[in-house]
Formats: C-alpha cells, structure tokens, sequence
C-alpha cells in the first residue's frame, strides 16, 4: 500500500505531467500515427497507406535539398554559435572591464529578444538588389563584382538566411556561456597565469574543460533547433529561388497546407523528430556529460 506522504510529491507534479502529456507526448504519437495515412487539412476521411509516406520520403529530391540545407545549418550554426559563441563569451568576461563587457553583454543579446519578423524585414532591406545596404556597401569600397540578389540568386539565397540566423542567435548562446564562466573560480587563472600560461593556454586548458556542461546545453539547442528551423527560410524566401533554401520545417508546411498533404508532412515531421532525436542521443553520449 503506498504511504499518504509519498503521494504528496506526486501531486504537486501531476499538473506538469499532464500538461506534457497533452500538449507534447499526445500530439508526438498521433502524429507518427498520422504518417500511415493519406488525408486533407479538414478531411475526417483517412486512407491507410502503410509505408508508403515514409517510403516516399527517401525518393523525394526536395527531401534531399531539405537535409543538405539542414545539415549546413548545423554545421554552421555548431561553428559560429557555439564555438564563436563561448570565445565571445570569454571575451566578455576575462577581458573586458565590468561596466564595458556588461554593455556589450546587452548588445550582442539585444537581437535574441527581437521578433523574427522585424529581423526579417531588416535583411529583406539589406538584401535588396537594387537598394540594399550590402550591395551599396560593396559600391562604396570598389567591390561591384560581389553584388548580386543575395535572397534571389541560387548561389547565395542559403548563405545569406543562415547568416540572420547566426546574427540573431549568437548573443543568446553567448549569455548562456557568461553565465557558466562567471562560475569558474578566478583562482585557477591566477594560478595558470603564474605558471607561464598565456590567455590562449588558459581558455583551452581552463576555460573549455571548466564550460564543458553548458557547451553540451548549446550544442542540443544549436543542432536540434537547425533541424527544426522555420521562421527564417520561411519569412524571407519561403524556400526558394525554386527548392534552393528550402528546410524540413518549411517543405513541411508546404505539403500539408499548401498542398493538403497531411499525411506526407506528418511523415516529414517524423522524420525532423527521429533527426533531432538521435542527434541528441549521440551528443549526450559523446560528451558523456549533462548529468549536472
């Protein structure tokens, strides 16, 4: 017979876990279920299909490009988030003064706070082919040749919506580093820096080792959410020139609301939550950490 006081705890988190349950695990398992069947948007008649949504995935090129583009996102975002992100991080706060590297801190995190739409429509106006802030920048230092349709050209349409990405992102991946570094005891630099060691030693030697759990925080949050991107693509060039910058996320809503594919996007969904799934697993294994 289980004791009145151990049902107390369980109380207090019943609401959370229904909540999740609703909201999260519900919605996850029918969706995989919905992936066996063909239907519309506001059609309650369901055809069984089997396989063939999950089959279809693998024979589709747009599938292709998707994955390509999601993997660039990460390895990008994995580079100048992550990695940039804990040198900016560093820099702020071993070498900087106080009230310099907590005004610096608010401006690197000040895009992180801005809706993605306004952002959005700042890179469309620096984008601009004709009166876009970049090409006339490349104007002004002799570098006409490097002027093009930046959101236009099948060249550069990808590099230039994950460069917003980065932009925004960057300053609240840095915050979540400030806040590991200011937890290292200073005494350890004190006595790196006694024994020879340089800034370069100490942030490879110190700073690294000691940032360990919250650069396997960041690489979670950086892949996962490259895998699941939506919002940028979308808004600035809702996946094209053609199918050249489309992501899962946005081929996704293609084919179930454009296309009144529901079933097939319902696959594409599962296919995003099995990517960012066993990518996390494979990081939480390879860090062997995340236990704090």
């Amino acid at each position: 017979m289980v004791k009145r006081s151990h049902l107390f705890p369980l109380l207090y988190v019943a609401p959370a876990l229904i909540l999740i349950g609703l909201f999260v695990y519900y919605p996850l398992i029918a969706n995989i279920g919905f992936s066996f069947f063909s239907f519309g948007a506001g059609n309650a008649e369901m055809t069984w299909v089997g396989v063939d949504n999950i089959t279809r995935l693998f024979g589709d090129p747009v599938i292709h490009t998707a994955l390509k583009n999601n993997l660039l996102y990460a390895v990008v975002s994995v580079i100048v988030q992550v990695g940039g992100g804990l040198v900016v991080a560093a820099w702020l706060t071993h070498l900087l003064g106080r009230r310099m590297g907590a005004f610096l801190r608010s401006v690197y995190f000040m895009p992180a706070v801005i809706s993605m739409t306004v952002i959005a429509l700042l890179f469309t106006f620096i984008f601009d082919s004709r009166n876009g802030l970049l090409n006339a920048f490349l104007g002004v230092v002799g570098l006409e040749g490097l002027q093009t349709a930046w959101l236009a050209d099948v060249n550069t349409a990808m590099g230039a919506v994950i460069a917003v990405s980065q932009w925004q992102s960057i300053g609240y991946i840095c915050m979540l580093y400030v806040v590991a570094l200011q937890q290292i005891p200073t005494e350890l630099y004190e006595a790196a820096a006694l024994d020879g060691a340089g800034k370069v030693r100490q942030f490879f030697h110190i700073t690294v080792p000691q940032a360990k759990e919250m650069i396997f925080v960041a690489m979670i949050l950086t892949v996962s959410g490259a895998f699941t991107v939506f919002n940028e693509p979308y808004i600035l060039t809702k996946g094209g020139p053609g199918n050249t910058t489309q992501v899962l996320a946005t081929y996704m809503y293609n084919q179930g609301f454009f296309q009144n594919q529901m079933g097939y996007a319902s696959a594409i969904a599962t296919l995003i939550f099995v990517i960012t799934l066993v990518l996390s697993v494979i990081q939480l294994v390879s860090f062997r950490t995340g236990k704090d």
